[in-house]
């Protein structure tokens, strides 16, 4: 069994998206998967499978549609690849509050990432690096420009936006560094930007 990370793409507590977790937590379980646990309310699941990548994300997507009606895209990577994004930041020092992390389900075509790249984003800074768009937003990320929407509209690829706080609370509870291991972690007092 092998642990991954699960994004919900656009998933919300209300709204034309919303999807409870604890109905996820038992959709999932009753799909096969193991360790189910879910952090706030925004579509960040754990799991345990022994399934790969692309057929995790097939499953999931399809157990959401099914037992809870949404059609939703899923992301599905490994506790190591998020330690990797964290890694190769190229901002790494600035705020953390003013970062964020758009994960593309897959690399973007070279020429639409060059056109993108030769956008201005100013007063922002946004360079895509393989699969993961990293981002300094400047003031609110309301006032992002370059936000979730515009980047999978621009690259033409589904992607999926987190902020600092819970790629890092992420990285925490799926490796066991975060000394508790609660089914549903509770929602943290700072605003959260998931897309």
């Amino acid at each position: 069994m092998n642990t991954q990370i699960l994004l919900l793409r656009g998933v919300m507590p209300t709204g034309k998206n919303k999807v409870l977790m604890a109905p996820l937590r038992a959709a999932l379980e009753a799909a096969g998967l193991r360790d189910v646990r879910t952090y706030i309310q925004s579509g960040n699941t754990i799991v345990s499978t022994e399934l790969e990548q692309p057929e995790l994300e097939q499953l999931v997507h399809h157990a959401i549609k099914d037992k809870l009606g949404g059609d939703i895209q899923v992301i599905a990577r490994t506790p190591a690849y998020f330690m990797q994004v964290m890694e190769n930041n190229p901002f790494k020092h600035q705020n953390p509050s003013q970062l964020y992390f758009t994960l593309l389900r897959s690399p973007a075509d070279s020429t639409l990432l060059q056109a993108f790249h030769a956008l201005e984003h100013a007063p922002d800074q946004v360079r895509v690096i393989g699969d993961i768009a990293y981002i300094v937003c400047a003031s609110r990320y309301r006032d992002l420009k370059a936000n979730n929407n515009f980047i999978e509209r621009k690259l033409k690829v589904v992607a999926t936006t987190r902020n600092f706080n819970t790629m890092s609370k992420l990285i925490a509870l799926s490796t066991g560094t975060d000394g508790a291991h609660p089914r549903q972690h509770p929602v943290n007092s700072r605003p959260r930007t998931n897309m």
